[in-house]
């Protein structure tokens, strides 16, 4: 989005970029829904399992398990170029064309003027951007309770799809229970993602075909790699892929960049009169250490959202069968806004659950598999899987510093720290979840806390600050210390709203692209 604004601006821009990609399972897979790809081909194996199983988990289920064979490329080579040490901490990285995004979930939500002010964002500048990203990437909301919480003020969005079965039950119970569930903090409605419905700039409406974590042949769900692809048309755009960014140097009249390229290790320089960081903030730390004096001894703190998902029955959908257009992104967004102030909201997003196959549900039941697979086989169309998401402050204990190590390829690793996420308060949240779940038709069957990292949403490392101390953003996006070289990512936010990040991570970039052109 940096890029984009930048472009669109006339100015010259050349993006170095991990750039690694993945053709084979998309020309592998049939563009069918998947019902009859389940029905009919007979070499599904391939692209559901993997031509290497490498579908299926070794060990228990952590960060990245829930990768298809199509997506596995998003976390390629990471172990090798990202190396990370920590005991408490397991994030996904990557260095995928379009990065993490190549497997978001669509999610899109506007942070509060409150969460804004706490992050250290400027809410007047926020709002005018996710207009300007929405219009961008399209995005589908409905006008409903859970409206404010997402979409808010955007304009010219589009319709989403109609609900699945197994949410429709959830809605019509949540309107009779409304008042009830109102006054405990609690509401629900459909969310807002960027699913196009309707063709727009090339793209197609969904289909709805549920193969939606497999492949993007219709490109109706937003991904970053399509804008790069456009961005590659003018004129003024220069893509380097396949290149790891290690550090930079700023000189009187230029910016040395230095990186090395995937696959070879060999080093190679290139030269800016402005730098904008943007590789997620493991990565943005992780450059900014190595290039930043007092940078090796130095310790970063880091954000991460508490993570927890329950898997839920919704009884009346038991033995019931699943329609045959479905989406496998999330059917509904529950927030708990406790006290209405919208400053501490937690959040939910109910996914039903059936293209990511039983196999990886059926290491987690207490059944042996036969009976487990039977079981099961009941029991999916009435599953709804509730992803929780809470707020998180500055704490003060939780870190990242870089660790020298001769055998990386980079000469270090990545150390982090982070302390038990989940405390008293989030415990208690949890319980109240559990309980408006029930009221909605949905029934908690158990308590899942995956490894600290496994939200996906990370910020912090280099807060916004207007006192110009080291290893701090100004609210700009420029890295103290430093003329020319901005932070575009998360790293500046100084507080991590449940609510997903990733429409404020490309409203922010944009913002920070526009800084850079008026200094």
């Amino acid at each position: 989005m940096a890029a984009q604004t930048l472009v669109e601006k006339g100015e010259r821009v050349l993006m170095i970029d991990g750039g690694i990609t993945e053709d084979h399972y998309q020309e592998l897979q049939p563009k069918k829904n998947f019902s009859d790809i389940r029905k009919e081909d007979q070499q599904q194996s391939e692209y559901f399992l993997g031509d290497h199983f490498e579908s299926i988990p070794e060990n228990s289920l952590g960060t990245g398990a829930q990768l298809t064979p199509a997506r596995q490329f998003l976390i390629a080579e990471t172990e090798k170029y990202l190396p990370l040490i920590s005991e408490s901490f397991q994030p996904m990285e990557s260095l995928a064309l379009g990065g993490l995004g190549g497997g978001w979930g669509l999610g899109c939500c506007v942070f509060s003027e409150n969460e804004l002010k706490q992050a250290g964002l400027d809410p007047s500048a926020m709002k005018n951007a996710y207009q300007v990203i929405a219009d961008r990437i399209g995005i589908c909301s409905e006008k409903d309770d859970a409206r404010k919480f997402t979409g808010a003020y955007l304009e010219g969005l589009q319709t989403p799809p109609s609900p699945g079965e197994t949410a429709k039950v959830l809605l019509n119970n949540y309107s009779a229970k409304k008042s009830t569930l109102n006054q405990s903090g609690f509401f629900l409605g459909r969310p807002a993602l960027a699913l196009l419905t309707s063709d727009r700039n090339g793209r197609k409406a969904t289909a709805l075909r549920d193969m939606d974590f497999y492949d993007d042949s219709d490109r109706s769900a937003y991904r970053p790699a399509f804008t790069i692809d456009e961005l590659k048309k003018k004129n003024n755009f220069q893509y380097e892929g396949g290149w790891l960014v290690t550090k930079f140097e700023e000189k009187e009249n230029a910016i040395e960049v230095t990186a090395i390229r995937i696959g070879t290790n060999e080093e190679r320089m290139f030269f800016c009169r402005r730098l904008i960081l943007a590789p997620g903030v493991l990565g943005t730390a992780r450059i900014v250490l190595r290039s930043v004096k007092g940078g090796m001894n130095a310790k970063l703190p880091l954000l991460c959202n508490p993570y927890t998902y329950l898997p839920c029955v919704v009884t009346s959908r038991l033995g019931k069968t699943f329609p045959q257009n479905e989406s496998g992104f999330a059917q509904l967004s529950l927030f708990h806004d406790a006290d209405g102030t919208e400053s501490d909201i937690a959040m939910a997003s109910l996914y039903t659950y059936r293209s990511l196959l039983l196999f990886r549900l059926l290491r987690e039941t207490p059944l042996n598999f036969r009976d487990g697979r039977i079981f099961m086989k009941h029991l999916l169309p009435a599953l709804l899987i509730a992803g929780i998401h809470h707020p998180e402050k500055m704490n003060g204990k939780n870190s990242v510093q870089l660790s020298s190590d001769p055998s990386s390829i980079t000469g270090d690793k990545l150390k982090c720290d982070y302390v038990n996420a989940f405390d008293e308060k989030v415990i208690a949240r949890e319980k109240k979840f559990r309980s408006a779940l029930k009221k909605l038709g949905a029934r908690a069957l158990k308590t899942v806390h995956p490894a600290i990292g496994a939200s996906i949403h990370y910020a912090g490392v280099l807060p916004f600050g207007e006192t110009g101390n080291a290893f701090h953003l100004h609210p700009s996006g420029r890295l103290h210390g430093t003329k020319n070289v901005f932070v575009a990512d998360g790293s500046g936010f100084s507080f991590l709203p449940a609510k997903g990040l990733t429409l404020s991570l490309m409203a922010n970039a944009h913002n920070v692209a526009q800084n850079v052109m008026q200094k």
